[in-house]
């Protein structure tokens, strides 16, 4: 009865488990059916069997923080999206999470006093982000730079670092931010961070939060094991995601965009309201080593000194295609916009 009632009220009023101690076996899934599940470091613990009944049928011995504990839940499983080192800062982030949510799927989050210039111009941001495309960088120092008064609060911190969701504030209305995280796997959509994100999207579309997305993506992670993982399947789920949300939807593309990604991380034809670009955005099918390969291969077989060749056909390709003016002329940005006017709200 406890399910059902989770499973009916999903989408309608805001879910919270707090693991405060043990929970086990098929209690474990009325948390799991909730919308955000906060965890205690050395106090929290979520199994279906435990240790001794896996040796038992198993012949496994596994510790129980290993098993089942809030590191092993928000690191490994994806099963916890908070944790805290305390009671009392497990307490104080339920708060501060509620304190971005309406009570309900009916109303608008609550509008928080802003001290905030909504007007700002903030000259940092032009030096974030490398003009190597090949250099990472930490997008959570961009997301601190926009949000009202850099008051950002990160779900599944530990759990698909590829990726960034979080919710802050923007002139005071609640936002759910998705970001590309390029100093873990270069940024890449993978198994896991498709899940994370289509969950937290599908959160806030529920909830009439509206959605800011940034992008640096060279596309979804490839490799056997991603494939025989499902990355189809898993990787539409963001697809659907965003297709499916209808709240207001902006896009910023900081760097790389590039083929499947560019679609995945809501452009216009999943249904982005707005989409932005900062100038050194490269939107293209894949980059421009990649494409030269596949397009001049002929022509840099034939040349004397193939590598000079193949050079001088990706400076090229860089300057017609790798910038965003580009899919400007064609529809596909709105705008393309200095770095530090990324957030005024007028």
């Amino acid at each position: 009865m406890i399910f059902f009632r989770n499973s009916r009220a999903s989408g309608v009023i805001p879910q919270i488990s707090v693991i405060l101690g043990p929970c086990a076996g098929g209690a474990v899934y009325s948390p799991a059916i909730t919308d955000f599940v906060f965890m205690v470091d050395k106090v929290s613990n979520m199994y279906i069997t435990g240790p001794q009944v896996i040796k038992a049928v198993m012949g496994e011995e596994i510790g129980l923080e290993d098993l089942g504990g809030a590191r092993t839940h928000n690191a490994v499983s994806g099963n916890g999206h908070f944790i805290y080192p305390s009671e009392e800062h497990c307490f104080a982030g339920v708060r501060k999470l509620i304190s971005f949510l309406p009570a309900n799927n009916l109303e608008d989050p609550p509008v928080a006093e802003n001290s905030d210039e909504p007007g700002r111009i903030d000259m940092e941001l032009r030096t974030i982000v490398p003009t190597n495309p090949k250099m990472p960088y930490d997008v959570k120092d961009i997301i601190l730079r926009v949000v009202d008064n850099g008051d950002f609060l990160e779900v599944h911190e530990l759990y698909a670092p590829n990726i960034v969701v979080g919710l802050g504030r923007i002139n005071g209305h609640t936002v759910g931010v998705v970001a590309n995280q390029p100093t873990v796997l270069a940024g890449c959509l993978d198994i896991n961070s498709s899940d994370k994100a289509a969950r937290f999207i599908r959160f806030c579309d529920a909830f009439n939060i509206p959605l800011v997305t940034f992008v640096d993506c060279p596309g979804y992670l490839p490799g056997r094991q991603q494939e025989h993982g499902g990355i189809i399947r898993h990787g539409a789920k963001i697809l659907f995601a965003y297709s499916e949300a209808t709240v207001p939807k902006i896009t910023v593309t900081l760097r790389k965009s590039y083929g499947g990604a560019h679609i995945a991380m809501c452009n216009k034809d999943l249904g982005s309201d707005l989409m932005l670009a900062w100038p050194q955005a490269e939107i293209a099918v894949m980059g421009a080593s990649g494409a030269v390969n596949v397009i001049f291969r002929k022509q840099i077989d034939a040349a004397e000194d193939k590598a000079k060749r193949r050079d001088e056909l990706i400076e090229e390709y860089e300057t017609m295609f790798s910038n965003p003016y580009e899919a400007a002329k064609r529809g596909y940005v709105d705008a393309v916009i200095p770095p530090e006017e990324t957030f005024p709200v007028d």
